[in-house]
């Protein structure tokens, strides 16, 4: 049952376009140059997204790989014909704490013409594979504003063993001053310490009665958007299993991957959902939308 004080905010629904194989944590186990030669189920789980997404009169944003649309743009234009935002996830999932900042404007640049030329309409926003910016690599901010994007999200205010930047804010905000704006994950601040509540492994893992609970309180207590996300692959409970991974990077990728469609319906039913260029409109002033619903209002701060 939906909770009497849900839906008075529209949240943020994000989907990291990339396929099983793409993922960081199984990249010892699969090379980059194998990728051509595995199973590629893309496009079939996308399908199934959009028509939960239908059914449901959600709109979410789709921060694609320029990997993924070069090799299937009808997806690409599926995704834009059914009023959901297109965005950029880079082109071949490299963490940017592994590139150069030239390698990485080059990266940007490609995924965001290929995008961009197969669906017609413009880029604005970008998520780092593994949401590998942080401290260290602020830089790729300043590249981002330079080629054109005009949010991020992909600084994690947590603490994680890939990821994270702690003590960065948890509402949108600009990383630099001046800067491109930064949407990050949502967390639920306790004990003096952020906790993801973005989705992810954490929403397969937990009962989604602990999700639920963790939004409510982000809607009533900080009364802003949360940014919630999670990838195709993660409705596929019959992908191939890939061996020689590690114990933990087994339980992550695989755990109750038969259970996330059914949670994402629940989701869906609970809370009010939207893109993020309309959800967080006003704070991407000059180009706010008045597509923005009542209540939709997200606080911003410059860190």
């Amino acid at each position: 049952m939906t909770h009497p004080d849900s839906k008075t905010i529209t949240h943020a629904l994000t989907v990291d376009v990339e396929d099983y194989f793409q993922v960081s944590a199984l990249a010892p186990q699969i090379p980059r140059d194998t990728w051509e030669a595995r199973e590629c189920r893309i496009e079939r789980n996308l399908d199934r997204i959009l028509a939960l997404f239908d059914r449901h009169n959600a709109r979410a944003t789709f921060f694609t790989l320029g990997w993924i649309a070069e090799r299937y743009p009808g997806a690409v234009r599926r995704i834009v014909d059914a009023g959901h935002e297109l965005a950029s996830h880079g082109y071949g999932h490299q963490r940017v704490t592994d590139l150069s900042p030239q390698e990485f404007r080059e990266d940007v640049i490609r995924a965001r013409g290929l995008l961009e030329d197969l669906s017609g309409v413009p880029i604005r926003g970008y998520r780092a594979p593994s949401f590998s910016i942080g401290a260290g690599n602020l830089w790729a901010l300043e590249v981002l504003a330079e080629t054109g994007h005009d949010y991020s999200s992909s600084i994690y205010p947590v603490r994680h063993d890939h990821y994270g930047m702690p003590d960065a804010p948890r509402e949108a905000h600009r990383p630099l001053p001046g800067g491109i704006l930064e949407l990050p994950p949502a967390t639920l601040r306790m004990g003096g310490r952020n906790l993801p509540a973005a989705g992810g492994g954490y929403f397969r893992l937990l009962p989604y009665a602990l999700s639920r609970q963790a939004l409510r309180r982000i809607e009533h207590v900080d009364a802003m958007p949360a940014v919630f996300y999670f990838h195709p692959w993660e409705i596929d409970p019959h992908q191939p299993r890939v061996p020689g991974i590690t114990a933990k990077s087994r339980f992550r990728h695989y755990v109750n991957l038969h259970r996330m469609e059914g949670r994402l319906d629940r989701l869906l039913q609970d809370f009010r959902w939207g893109r993020m260029d309309q959800v967080f409109a006003e704070v991407l002033a000059p180009w706010a939308s008045d597509a923005t619903q009542p209540g939709d209002r997200a606080r911003v701060s410059v860190a």
